[in-house]
């Protein structure tokens, strides 16, 4: 097993005390930002939008992906530590359950009451936040493809769902986009992260760092946009 620094990374902060800042390099905030970003997405297609299921599923999201899934990739990486040993494995399996228990919890509440084909997509996300982060089953799902599917046709599908309980062929063929955006973005990011970390600086890398903060922040970015505008239409 071997440390493996990502301080120097473009989302890592360069203010704050050093654990700050290797806290929200661990949360992988542009990218997380990202997955929240297909979540609501899916919410906004629906034809009536309810802001408080909208809230409900993002932060069902954040809970389970943003944090769970990235200190998860802590504890059970075989090879690298991403983040050296900021946490404790102890500390790390404790914080894995708690965001998961809140998470589901919340989760249960959806389904049970309103949505109950979340059940469906809250147990594959289950299976794939510890097959893939564990690296489970001979890392077979610890790929750019099945990560695609968790970190973006799902959260998608998730945010559609909890809106009308409703899965369809239009709306899993509409899936392939958050699929692509995720599946460029982490094929982009292996590269990117394996230059930074042989201290490879060329024009090349410059330019995967570019598309990086593209995708990220301009995903967020027009996710802002649209719901600022939905916002207002709801005045008109």
């Amino acid at each position: 097993m071997t440390f493996d620094s990502r301080e120097n990374e473009w989302f890592v902060p360069k203010f704050g005390p050093r654990k700050f800042q290797i806290a929200c390099g661990m949360l992988f905030l542009p990218y997380t930002g990202m997955c929240l970003s297909f979540v609501i997405w899916g919410c906004l297609l629906a034809s009536t939008v309810d802001f408080g299921k909208m809230a409900g599923i993002v932060l069902i999201y954040f809970l389970s992906l943003g944090i769970a899934a990235h200190v998860a990739d802590g504890v059970g990486s075989s090879r690298v530590k991403p983040w050296g040993h900021l946490l404790t494995k102890k500390q790390s399996w404790i914080i894995i359950i708690l965001t998961l228990v809140v998470a589901y919890s919340l989760g249960s509440y959806y389904a049970i009451n309103f949505s109950p084909n979340l059940i469906v997509i809250g147990l594959i996300e289950g299976f794939f936040l510890f097959a893939y982060n564990f690296e489970l089953f001979g890392a077979r799902f610890h790929n750019n493809f099945w990560f695609s599917i968790s970190w973006g046709a799902l959260p998608f599908l998730a945010g559609f769902v909890i809106q009308t309980n409703v899965i369809n062929l239009f709306i899993i063929l509409l899936s392939v986009i958050p699929f692509g955006l995720s599946y460029l973005e982490i094929r982009v990011s292996r590269v990117y992260k394996e230059n930074k970390r042989n201290n490879i600086i060329t024009r090349k890398t410059e330019n995967y760092e570019s598309i990086l903060k593209l995708l990220s922040l301009g995903t967020i970015f027009l996710t802002v946009l649209l719901i600022v505008w939905l916002w207002l239409k709801s005045y008109n």
